[in-house]
C-alpha cells in the first residue's frame, strides 16, 4: 500500500484503540453530550492556535480541558439542566471558533478537513501524538477503572467507599478532551463522539463483562476504520465520514446475529 494509507490506518487503529473502552464509559454514563460539547470547543482550540501562532494539538487540548473543568465546576449548579448547559457552551465554543476564523485572512484553512476529518492525510508527527497521547490515556484509563465503575453503579456508595468522585470525573473530562483532541484527525470534530458511541454500543450488546466490553469496542473500532479506510479507496468516499458509516453498518449487523456468537447471555 501507499505510505499514506499506512499512515492513514495505523492513525485510525491507534484512535479506536483509545476510544473504545472510554467509550463504554460514555455509554454508561450518558455522557455523549458531554463528548459533543468538548468536540465542539476543539474548532475554537484550532481557531486560537492560528491566532496565537501555538501548535494545534497543544491549542485544542487546552480549550478542551478549560470546557471540561467548566463542565465539572457548572454541573452542580441548579438554574439550568445539564443538557441545557452542554447545548450552550457546545454550540456558542463552535459558533466563536467559525468567528475567529474570519479574523485570519491571511491564513488558507480547510475548515472541512476539521469538521469531518482528513484521515488520509495524517502524517508521521499526527501519529506521534495519536499514540502518545493515546497511550498515556489508556494508562490513565486503567488506572482509573475500577474507581470509574465503582462510580457508574452507585456514585454516592462510592464515594462513601473512599472514591474521590469530584478528580475522578475531572480526570475523566481531561482524558475525553485528550481524545478529542487527537481523534480530531480521524473523523473531524462533527463525528468524533460517534467513534466514541457506536463501537461501545456494539459491544454492549454482546459482552458479558465490562472489561470484555471494553476489549470488544476496541475491536469493533478497529474494525470500523480499516472498512471504512477500504470504502474510501474503492470508492472515493471522504475517509473519516466513510470509518462512521462502517461503525454504524457493524452496529446495524450485530443487531441481527445471535449474542452466543460473541459469548453474550
Amino acid at each position: 500500500m501507499d505510505d499514506f494509507l499506512w499512515r492513514a490506518l495505523l492513525g485510525g487503529m491507534g484512535v479506536a484503540l483509545i476510544t473504545g473502552p472510554l467509550g463504554c464509559f460514555i455509554v454508561w454514563r450518558r455522557l455523549a453530550y458531554f463528548g459533543d460539547t468538548l468536540a465542539h470547543s476543539a474548532l475554537l482550540g484550532v481557531a486560537l492556535g492560528f491566532l496565537l501562532g501555538l501548535n494545534l494539538n497543544v491549542s485544542i487540548i487546552m480549550v478542551c480541558v478549560i470546557i471540561a473543568i467548566l463542565l465539572v465546576l457548572l454541573q452542580p449548579q441548579q438554574r439550568l439542566a445539564s443538557d441545557t448547559l452542554l447545548g450552550i457552551l457546545a454550540h456558542s465554543t463552535l459558533s466563536l471558533g467559525l468567528v475567529t476564523l474570519t479574523f485570519l485572512p491571511g491564513i488558507r484553512i480547510d475548515l472541512m478537513s476539521y469538521l469531518f476529518g482528513d484521515l488520509l492525510a495524517i502524517s508521521h508527527h499526527d501519529l506521534y501524538w495519536i499514540y502518545g497521547g493515546g497511550l498515556f490515556a489508556l494508562g490513565s484509563l486503567l488506572w482509573l477503572w475500577q474507581s470509574l465503575l465503582a462510580m457508574t453503579i452507585h456514585e454516592e456508595l462510592a464515594q462513601v467507599e473512599g472514591v474521590k468522585v469530584v478528580w475522578v470525573r475531572l480526570w475523566f473530562m481531561l482524558l475525553m478532551a485528550l481524545v478529542v483532541a487527537v481523534a480530531m484527525k480521524i473523523v473531524g470534530i462533527l463525528l468524533i463522539t460517534s467513534l466514541l458511541i457506536i463501537p461501545a454500543a456494539t459491544a454492549r450488546i454482546f459482552a458479558r463483562t465490562p472489561e470484555q466490553m471494553g476489549l470488544l469496542a476496541s475491536i469493533l473500532g478497529m474494525s470500523a476504520v480499516i472498512m471504512g479506510l477500504s470504502l474510501s479507496w474503492h470508492w472515493d468516499t471522504p475517509a473519516g465520514p466513510s470509518v462512521v458509516i462502517a461503525a454504524t453498518l457493524l452496529f446495524i449487523v450485530t443487531l441481527f446475529l445471535p449474542k452466543k456468537l460473541l459469548g453474550g447471555e
